[in-house]
C-alpha cells in the first residue's frame, strides 16, 4: 500500500466524519487552510517509531502555524493490535515529555477498532476515535485553545459527539466508513 493510498483514506475520513459530522468542529478551518501535514510511518518497530515521532513533534513546533497547525502521524500496519497501540500512546506521552514539549503540543489518538476505557467494544461512542489507521494527531495547545475560545461550549462537543453517534448507530457509522475502507478505491 502506497503513502498516497493511506494519506487518501485518512483524507477521507477527515472529510466524511470528522468534518463531515462535525465530530471536531475545529477541524474544518486547518483541512480548509491546508494547515494539516500527513506523515505516513514505515517504521519496523516501536523505538524506530518513536524516533519518527520525535522529528514530527519537533517539525510542527518549529513550524510556522500558518503553513503546518497540525500534523497526522500515521503507520498503517506497525499497530494493528488495538492494545499494542495504547502501550504506544503511553511511550508517545513520555516523548513529548522528554522533549518538554508539554504545554505546546498535545497527542490525541485514533485506532480502527478504538475501545475507551471501561467501554463494550461495540458501544458506538467509541467511533469518535476510530480511524482507518492508527494515528498520532499530533496538535498546538496554542491553536486548540484559540478554537475553544470561538467555541460555545466546548465541553459538550463529547457529549454531542455520542448523542450524535447513538443516533447514527453501528450499521450507520459502517456503511460511511465505506468511504474509506480498504476494498474502495481512494479519490
Amino acid at each position: 500500500m502506497t503513502d498516497d493510498i493511506v494519506i487518501a483514506r485518512t483524507r477521507q475520513w477527515l472529510e466524511t466524519a470528522v468534518i463531515g459530522l462535525n465530530l471536531c468542529p475545529f477541524a474544518k478551518a486547518v483541512y480548509v487552510k491546508q494547515q494539516v501535514r500527513y506523515a505516513v510511518s514505515h517504521a519496523r518497530h516501536l523505538d524506530a517509531f518513536l524516533d519518527e515521532l520525535e522529528a514530527e513533534l519537533r517539525l510542527l513546533a518549529d513550524a510556522d502555524p500558518a503553513q503546518v497547525d497540525t500534523t497526522l502521524l500515521i503507520h498503517p500496519t506497525l499497530f494493528g493490535d488495538f492494545d499494542v497501540f495504547v502501550d504506544l500512546i503511553a511511550s508517545a506521552e513520555d516523548v513529548l515529555t522528554d522533549l518538554q514539549l508539554e504545554g505546546t503540543l498535545q497527542l490525541a489518538h485514533f485506532h480502527p477498532r478504538y475501545v475507551f476505557e471501561g467501554s463494550d467494544p461495540d458501544d458506538v461512542a467509541n467511533c469518535t476515535n476510530r480511524a482507518p489507521y492508527p494515528t498520532l494527531h499530533l496538535l498546538r495547545e496554542a491553536s486548540i485553545a484559540r478554537a475553544a475560545d470561538a467555541f460555545p461550549d466546548p465541553a459538550a462537543i463529547y457529549q454531542r459527539n455520542v448523542d450524535l453517534l447513538q443516533d447514527l448507530g453501528v450499521e450507520g457509522w459502517e456503511a460511511l466508513a465505506e468511504n474509506w475502507a480498504e476494498k474502495r478505491n481512494p479519490r
